[in-house]
């Protein structure tokens, strides 16, 4: 095969037996790669309705065709399982030199079954595959279980993927961990592990990747590489992160503060990627494999008290999240907080989300210092912010543990309304942080995310305008520039739905998102030819446009087997009945009749049932999924109607 190595690496825990089968040259062309086969592979090994914490859960590990290659971006990985915090198909993303390492080792996918009694890690050494005694590692935060695993190997250059004591003590939002500092964080894939005593995954690899074309496969890299150099999107990243961009939402009042009862602060400057260069934070961009824009930003406090603090990031929902969310502007504890989140396996985002809603009940009176074992949670205490980051990571306390169960469970314990505002919606995901009141485009977006509502299944970076590149796509896709501005619902279903298919494939492929949906020199087009001159199969935009519709239709399926509707299809309560107090927005708000309206066309667009948001019949046979249509349609979970011709 060319592109794709074409063996997928088996690793049973229960057994403690490992093999590896051939990636068949089918799948490859339905699903691509990466996010698109570890779908087929999650609906074919999960059966509906088991515990995402028990053993029959399977967590797959996904690179792409273009991975190990000259393509730019193209060091991610998909890691895909049932998840934990919303019973329901996830999959999660991450950067790093991962995904590389294992394509050089000789695999696509590494697939983890079953779990085991003790604490083990996967040692990969190209052929070479063990698993072995992690006794040792348990308890260790992650920067300590990587250097051990490359201290016990005697090689400082392996790749190390794992959980942090978070994973370990079960947190509902544990992230794992990839090449220290690069989160697969959303979903508790952390967890995940944790339940299966997998504390880490180290490579080692040796081989190449073979590309069929390889003069016509550099060339086109190199001017897609070239292209990307002078895109304003790719531009802001290299210089500033995505923190960068931070100044620019506020001003949009789409930056959420406070635990999103406001989304502007007038102390934004403290938060932003250029106030980390301008003071001297920043020690140095990092980038991951293959990737010429470096958005990572490597930090360290010199002085203070948080003296000897650094970590990676903070990127911009971290700042949003654990800076303007629980309202801390102290520029050096946001890192700390960071640091900390890395360190222990906690994805910021639900970290902070559950951390502010544990501050405004405080304040409202449904937590007491009683709750609280004598934290002062009012907004604006860093230390505060700081102590309950390690208490959550291991579950110590009550509040710690109260906490680490997530939102959605926290409220169902306390009650007295507080899931009012607490930001998750009725898949249980807590949000990412973007004030979906002012942005319409990513309110359906994220309602509709099979995930849960955040930004990283679809993003519609787009709407906003925010470069001469995104208004051209705006245009390209609705026939007016006019409609690149993030308060209107007209044709947000319309550019929803592009950005759904082009983010699929960008990532079934092994490339960061970054490069195609916040800046725009990868493209559907040239995505089609890297394909074509790296694997040999011939694949026009159209086609591999429709492969990305696929993908999505396949992960909206996983859940409609497990009972998933319409219902699901929401936002939080906050973001649905209280207007936008502040700003050119105020006034809006993510109401019940808007979302309906836009869930209405979004449907009729992908050829779904409007009523249960089920796939159609035909519109299944249509994409080649007719196995999943035959599973679906012996449980009942196909419309009754057919299809709209």
């Amino acid at each position: 095969m060319y592109g794709w190595v074409g063996k997928i690496l088996y690793v049973d825990l229960s057994k403690g037996k490992t093999w590896v089968e051939p990636l068949k040259e089918e799948l490859c062309k339905k699903f691509l790669g990466n996010r698109g086969i570890n779908a087929k592979i999650l609906w074919d090994l999960v059966k509906p309705g088991i515990d995402p914490l028990g053993p029959e859960n399977v967590m797959i590990f996904g690179t792409g065709p273009l991975t190990g290659t000259t393509a730019p971006s193209s060091g991610r990985v998909t890691v895909t399982f049932k998840s934990p915090v919303t019973n329901l198909y996830f999959k999660t993303n991450v950067g790093g030199h991962f995904g590389a390492e294992l394509k050089f080792a000789g695999y696509d996918h590494l697939v983890v079954l079953g779990a085991s009694k003790k604490p083990v890690y996967i040692w990969i050494d190209d052929d070479h595959v063990e698993i072995r005694d992690a006794s040792h590692l348990w308890g260790k935060d992650v920067r300590e279980t990587d250097k051990m695993i490359k201290e016990e190997i005697g090689d400082k250059d392996i790749i190390t993927v794992c959980c942090g004591p978070a994973g370990e003590n079960l947190v509902y939002f544990a992230s794992i961990m990839v090449s220290v500092y690069n989160a697969a964080g959303r979903g508790s894939g952390g967890a995940v592990m944790g339940s299966k005593k997998l504390k880490a995954i180290a490579v080692r690899g040796s081989g190449q990747v073979e590309v069929k074309e390889p003069e016509k496969f550099y060339e086109l890299a190199l001017e897609v590489r070239r292209k990307l150099s002078q895109d304003s999107g790719a531009i802001s990243l290299h210089l500033y992160g995505t923190s960068g961009s931070v100044a620019a939402v506020n001003e949009l009042h789409a930056f959420p503060t406070r635990n999103w009862q406001l989304g502007h602060t007038d102390k934004i400057e403290y938060l932003t990627g250029q106030y980390l260069v301008e003071k001297g934070y920043l020690v140095r961009s990092v980038a991951c494999f293959g990737c010429s824009i470096g958005c990572h930003r490597y930090v360290m406090v010199k002085g203070g008290k948080y003296a000897g603090t650094f970590t990676g990031g903070p990127e911009y929902e971290t700042m949003s999240a654990l800076g303007s969310g629980p309202e801390v502007y102290n520029t050096e504890a946001v890192i700390k907080a960071n640091e900390l989140c890395n360190i222990l396996g906690l994805d910021t985002i639900s970290t902070g989300d559950v951390i502010q809603w544990a501050m405004e009940s405080y304040e409202r009176g449904v937590l007491t210092k009683e709750d609280t074992e004598g934290i002062d949670l009012r907004f604006g205490n860093e230390e505060a912010l700081i102590e309950l980051i390690k208490k959550i990571a291991y579950r110590e306390g009550k509040l710690g543990n109260l906490l680490a169960d997530g939102l959605k469970r926290a409220t169902e314990k306390v009650g007295k309304d507080s899931w009012k505002w607490a930001m998750f919606n009725a898949k249980g995901l807590e949000q990412s942080r973007v004030d979906t009141r002012v942005a319409k485009a990513y309110s359906l977006a994220f309602a509709v995310n099979p995930r849960g509502p955040d930004h990283l299944h679809t993003e519609t970076f787009a709407e906003f305008g925010a470069s001469p590149e995104a208004v051209e796509l705006i245009e390209k896709l609705t026939g007016d520039k006019k409609w690149a501005s993030p308060y209107y619902t007209e044709y947000r279903p319309e550019i929803v739905r592009w950005h759904e298919d082009c983010y699929a494939v960008t990532e079934a492929l092994g490339i960061c998102v970054f490069t195609s949906t916040a800046a725009y020199a990868v493209n559907p087009a040239n995505m089609a030819e890297m394909f074509t001159y790296a694997t040999g199969i011939k694949m026009t935009e159209e086609e591999i446009m429709f492969a990305g519709r696929r993908i999505v239709t396949l992960e909206k399926c996983f859940n409609v087997r497990e009972g998933a509707d319409r219902k699901l299809d929401n936002l939080p309560w906050r973001m649905m009945h209280e207007p936008a107090p502040t700003g050119p927005g105020k006034g809006l708000v993510n109401s019940p009749e808007e979302l309906n309206a836009m869930l209405d066309r979004y449907y009729e667009l992908h050829e779904w049932d409007k009523k249960t948001s089920w796939p159609y019949k035909e519109t299944l046979i249509k994409l080649g999924l007719e196995d999943v249509a035959k599973e679906l349609e012996k449980l009942g979970r196909l419309p009754k109607a057919t299809a709209k011709k």
